[in-house]
């Protein structure tokens, strides 16, 4: 009985975190061949326009920022920017990438592609953008007072984490934007 609860779960965990398994760092471009935009806005304010919504906050309420990386699941690495607030909310953006991509086996990387292409054929039979969602597991990822995005890609994340630290250290204010 232990094994089919197992079996889902890494499949699941395959299917979660499957993206461009050629490379981790490539995604879609807007028209300036970037996958995101990052200007000047209001100011004493960071704005963010990611998939699944959006988020805005006065840079003086800002009292972290940070970046970090770990192995979920021994399956897939997740790499995490979190801004933290005086607020009782904090934001988490993420992106997934199967840990099997690391490694130099020929079967953990089919086995990435071929959950790729059935999460592709899903979100196109169900018009949902599922590569792009936030993957939560009740109760266990449900954080509370936790605003969460996920990225595609390593690259919009590292610009994400970039153009937040600009915006806090400088006063001044920016808006982030992912080119979907």
């Amino acid at each position: 009985m232990k094994t089919l609860p197992v079996l889902a779960l890494f499949v699941m965990s395959l299917l979660s975190g499957a993206q461009d398994t050629a490379n981790p760092n490539s995604t879609a471009t807007g028209q300036d061949g970037k996958p995101f935009n990052d200007s000047l806005a209001e100011k004493g304010f960071w704005q963010g326009s990611l998939p699944g919504g959006s988020y805005l906050v006065a840079l003086n309420r800002i009292t972290s920022i940070s970046k970090h990386e770990y192995l979920l699941d021994g399956n897939l690495v997740i790499t995490e920017v979190t801004i933290d607030t005086l607020g009782a909310t904090t934001l988490r953006v993420y992106q997934i990438t199967p840990a099997a991509q690391y490694g130099s086996l020929a079967t953990g990387r089919k086995i990435v592609e071929r959950g790729k292409d059935l999460l592709d054929r899903a979100g196109q039979r169900t018009g949902a953008d599922v590569a792009n969602m936030v993957h939560k597991q009740y109760p266990a990822t449900t954080h509370a007072k936790t605003i969460e995005f996920r990225v595609k890609d390593l690259g919009t994340l590292e610009a994400l984490l970039s153009s937040a630290r600009t915006a806090w250290i400088s006063g001044k204010g920016r808006k982030f934007a992912v080119n979907e």
